[in-house]
């Protein structure tokens, strides 16, 4: 019985007959790019967050790139933010032109070590782009209290997020703006790409939807250089379909996650930490352990397949190389890096096949 870290096949099978419904009315309207599904997502996601205003686009990278061009963050700009983390956190953030500046992570939680962005800080500093990973939130308190006192912009990164609190407020809601991705393995994830801009600011949301495309506000004349980046029909009545199930989707990651807690305890894992005020949503449930590599292999001969999120630091990447970072200068995302990796979770996952997981590791740790 083959075990996936992911999969969607059963969850598409109790949904199908809606999203085809969906689906096919949006082919009928003869309206395919940002009528009326776009908006209505636009309003209901954005509502779920607790914020004012959504604005879709492409997919998830476009929102943070978007969202920092919309604040004027670029060239000889930085942004204060970490390298465990997906690549286009970063990727955003040097194509707006700015230059990433990295601070490294709690060795509990992986989120951004809140205490070390002082040190970070510096005349060209003009962001914080905190990273909500694996479906738990920064300690946004402190992050907003050092952004006040330093004048800065705060963005987060709310792609693996959607539905995580802290101190009882959504993720996208403790900010200037907020970046989301609806890719298919997303707590709320579209079959296809997408992304969303959440923001409470009505001037940066009417400069995203120009610059989502091309600069363009009323008629097809470009009032400032922009881009190509709308979240399309189709995915937006996906998404507005399984929108109302995003906080059952999320009791039964928060499910899985406290039998993994409960089973996995007494072996030589360790397991997720969540921290102080925070509700985690569980987009992954990553443990670690210095012999990760052999558990993987040994549960991949078991026809068990698990994921590592993530096994290069960005600031080591040859990609990168040129932000001047070198080996020791975030030790701890680097070890994390060693001995990170992620478990089955996904809402349709039965018992019987977590046991199956949890069964492997306790006789292998």
């Amino acid at each position: 019985m083959k075990i996936s870290v992911w999969e969607y096949l059963a969850e598409y099978e109790f949904e199908r007959e809606e999203l085809i419904r969906a689906v096919d009315d949006v082919f009928r309207s003869g309206r395919l790019i940002l009528d009326k599904n776009v908006a209505n997502f636009e309003a209901e996601f954005s509502g779920f967050c607790g914020v004012k205003h959504g604005i879709g686009v492409a997919n998830g990278t476009d929102a943070l790139f978007l969202a920092l061009k919309a604040f004027g963050i670029g060239s000889n700009d930085e942004v204060v933010t970490v390298a465990n983390t997906a690549i286009p956190t970063v990727s955003a953030i040097v194509s707006a032109g700015a230059k990433p500046r990295f601070v490294d992570v709690e060795p509990s939680t992986f989120l951004i070590s809140v205490e070390k962005i002082e040190k970070t800080i510096n005349k060209n500093t003009r962001c914080i782009l905190p990273v909500h990973l694996y479906g738990q939130c920064v300690h946004m308190d402190e992050i907003q209290r050092i952004a006040d006192q330093y004048g800065l912009i705060v963005i987060e990164d709310c792609a693996q997020a959607h539905g995580a609190r802290y101190h009882s407020r959504r993720a996208g809601s403790m900010s200037d703006a907020a970046a989301f991705s609806f890719y298919p393995t997303k707590i709320l994830g579209t079959y296809g790409d997408g992304g969303m801009v959440v923001t409470d600011n009505t001037e940066v949301a009417a400069r995203l939807r120009r610059l989502r495309s091309y600069g363009v506000e009323k008629r097809y004349c470009a009032e400032e250089h922009g881009y190509n980046s709308r979240l399309d029909e189709l995915h937006a009545a996906i998404l507005r379909k399984k929108l109302p199930r995003l906080n059952s989707y999320i009791e039964k990651r928060r499910l899985l996650a406290r039998r993994y807690d409960d089973y996995l305890d007494e072996t030589s894992l360790i397991l997720p930490a969540v921290a102080t005020n925070s509700e985690h949503a569980y987009y992954l449930y990553v443990c670690r352990h210095p012999e990760r590599d052999r558990i993987i292999s040994e549960l991949r001969k078991q026809e068990i397949f698990l994921n590592t999120s993530y096994r290069w630091p960005i600031h080591l990447m040859e990609g990168y190389k040129h932000l001047g970072y070198k080996i020791g200068d975030l030790p701890n995302t680097e070890r994390i890096c060693r001995e990170v990796f992620s478990l089955p979770m996904f809402p349709t996952l039965s018992f019987e096949r977590q046991d199956t997981v949890i069964r492997a590791l306790q006789e292998l740790c």
